[in-house]
């Protein structure tokens, strides 16, 4: 037998030069079988539950947090974003106090990897961003119809845009070429309030609805009046005026409608008033004696009060005995 088989056999059979110490004679502590077991079950329902965790995250059931940076807006925007200062200044404060509460949607990006679009929440990703917070967010793979109709529903929820922004959402949807139906749907509306919105939005010049804003307090009606005032003639032209004037940005945005209306109100352009006719009595030696100007109804004689004042009080005094030999002269007109 081989010194190295001798080896092998005295360190399995417990032989060797030195005596086994008292803890090497204590028993091999084994491990129960339903021990293992109930361990393989532990692992087991953990990998279930992060499975069906994975499901539900993809499901858009469960939020997760993402960051804003890789956050972009919706491509059919419904509000007029840089007018929401106030909201957001507000949101922000409840959120550094309590917390992001509600989560947003967002959809996966269609063209950009590993970025989001937002559904619904823009003001809290602003907000959070703001703050540097990550945002909790339901995500869900959200075609384009799905899309706009989960921006519908939650604003409708909500019923916080106002009549002109619902117009403008509603022009954009058409305009990306959505169905009036899908519309309808997205906005809560039956046919024919889908039909006025989209009008008034294309009645509107956009630049005239990006200078008055959302102007919460103004509804259908006066929407719908503004439209019909700007198909007179140079209303328009006189609505760009009043939105150029200095004060017009400093107005809220409900004063900011009602200025743009009140100038269209004023009337027509109506022609400019032509210059007043004159006529000029000069001396035999060509010098202006008197200027005689015609506007309206009325003629008005003119003359120099430093040189000519007591011509002027010679002519008063002759007047009756001139206008007299007038008539004479001059024959009756047929009446």
């Amino acid at each position: 037998m081989s010194k190295r088989t001798q080896s092998i056999r005295s360190l399995f059979a417990g032989g060797g030069e030195q005596p086994p110490t008292d803890e090497a004679r204590q028993p091999v502590q084994r491990v129960a079988s339903g021990a293992v077991r109930s361990l393989k079950d532990t692992f087991s329902e953990v990998e279930r539950d992060y499975e069906e965790l994975k499901r539900q995250v993809a499901k858009g059931a469960v939020p997760v947090e993402i960051d804003p940076e890789l956050i972009d807006p919706s491509p059919f925007a419904d509000r007029f974003a840089d007018q929401d200062v106030e909201a957001v200044e507000a949101l922000k404060t409840s959120m550094r106090e309590h917390g992001q509460e509600i989560p947003v949607l967002l959809r996966p990006h269609p063209s950009a990897p590993a970025r989001y679009q937002i559904a619904y929440g823009h003001r809290r990703v602003r907000a959070a961003g703001a703050l540097g917070l990550k945002v909790k967010a339901y995500i869900r793979d959200l075609d384009d119809d799905r899309l706009v109709v989960a921006q519908g529903i939650e604003n409708s929820a909500r019923e916080d845009l106002t009549f002109i922004e619902r117009a403008v959402f509603a022009l954009r949807l058409e305009d990306g070429g959505f169905q009036r139906s899908l519309i309808q749907t997205a906005l809560s509306v039956d046919r024919q309030e889908a039909h006025r919105l989209v009008s008034v939005a294309r009645a509107v010049p956009a630049w005239l609805v990006n200078a008055i804003g959302r102007a919460p307090k103004v509804g259908r009606p006066r929407w719908q009046e503004l439209t019909d005032l700007l198909k007179t003639a140079g209303a328009e032209r006189r609505a760009r005026k009043i939105t150029e004037d200095v004060v017009f940005a400093h107005k809220a945005t409900d004063d900011r409608f009602l200025a743009v209306l009140k100038a269209l109100k004023a009337g027509e352009d109506r022609p400019s008033a032509k210059p007043a006719e004159k006529l000029i009595a000069r001396s035999p030696a060509g010098e202006a004696i008197a200027t005689m100007s015609v506007a309206g109804r009325n003629c008005k004689i003119e003359i120099n009060r430093d040189r000519d004042a007591d011509f002027a009080r010679f002519l008063m005094e002759r007047l009756p005995s001139l206008y007299e030999s007038y008539r004479a002269e001059t024959p009756p007109s047929d009446q």
